[in-house]
């Protein structure tokens, strides 16, 4: 029976409740398998198991209830290693860089922000900031709406301005939040959002945090901006070795949306 793995603890970490299910239909029970001075939280893997809201949910929430103790390691949704022993095997070997992640992490927190542009109001800015647009776009509408090529002209300029602003308002959103942070993670390029950014926050700084997101919004009105936390660290596990799962399901995460 594979297992999958939700996190990796202390093994002095307090345990949780009995009969804690996790993810399957039925849940299956969650346990603790030891190692050293590390414990890896588990349950048997279910086949088949793919990222449903129902699952995603059950691994937040054991997620939860184990770091709500203590300090944990979150694995992303779909780790699965082969058996017990494949689990143990790799606490005993990566041993000092699990140690040294549980310290570097104990009471900290991710909050994990996108954003995008307000459609009509980045046009606004474009507008505003660009005599050559506003040039063009004023000698389309004298002319009854310009020619096929001045519109496509028009069209492109635009489009350009508007990516080169995406470019400039993500790096200054990271900059505002960066000072409040101990650190940062920028994730994938994500359709829709011109930045996804996760930040590692003090859980006692966490409002400092929030406040410096709120005055962002104030600073930059034509971003639409995204919070999605306070999530387990899932953006720092890492650097170092590999998480301890031989296949994903579906590589889901939860939380980092």
């Amino acid at each position: 029976m594979s297992t999958y793995v939700y996190g990796i603890t202390a093994s002095a970490h307090p345990a949780l409740p009995d009969g804690m299910g996790g993810v399957g239909d039925p849940a299956r029970p969650v346990r603790i398998l030891k190692e050293g001075d590390l414990a890896a939280i588990v349950s048997d893997a279910p086949e088949g198991l793919r990222p449903k809201r129902k699952d995603l949910l059950a691994h937040q929430n054991v997620l939860a209830e184990a770091g709500s103790a203590g300090c944990v390691l979150p694995m992303r949704f779909g780790s699965v290693a082969q058996d017990d022993t494949a689990v143990t095997g790799v606490l005993a070997e990566r041993a000092e860089h699990y140690k040294e992640r549980l310290t570097a992490l104990d009471g900290r927190i991710e909050y994990n922000i996108k954003a995008n542009h307000v459609e009509e109001a980045v046009l606004h800015h474009v507008m505003a900031e660009s005599p050559e647009i506003r040039a063009l776009a004023e000698a389309n509408r004298t002319s009854g709406g310009g020619s096929y090529e001045d519109k496509i002209r028009l069209g492109e300029m635009v489009a350009a301005a508007v990516k080169a602003k995406e470019a400039g308002d993500a790096h200054a959103l990271q900059q505002a939040l960066e000072p409040v942070a101990e650190a940062v993670s920028v994730g994938p390029e994500s359709t829709g959002w011109l930045a996804n950014v996760s930040f590692l926050v003090d859980r006692g700084s966490a409002e400092n945090f929030l406040a410096a997101v709120e005055q962002a919004r104030k600073d930059l009105p034509h971003l639409e901006v995204r919070v999605n936390g306070p999530l387990p660290p899932y953006s720092f596990v890492e650097p170092g070795p590999a998480e301890p799962a031989g296949s994903t399901a579906g590589g889901a995460e939860t939380g980092a949306g």
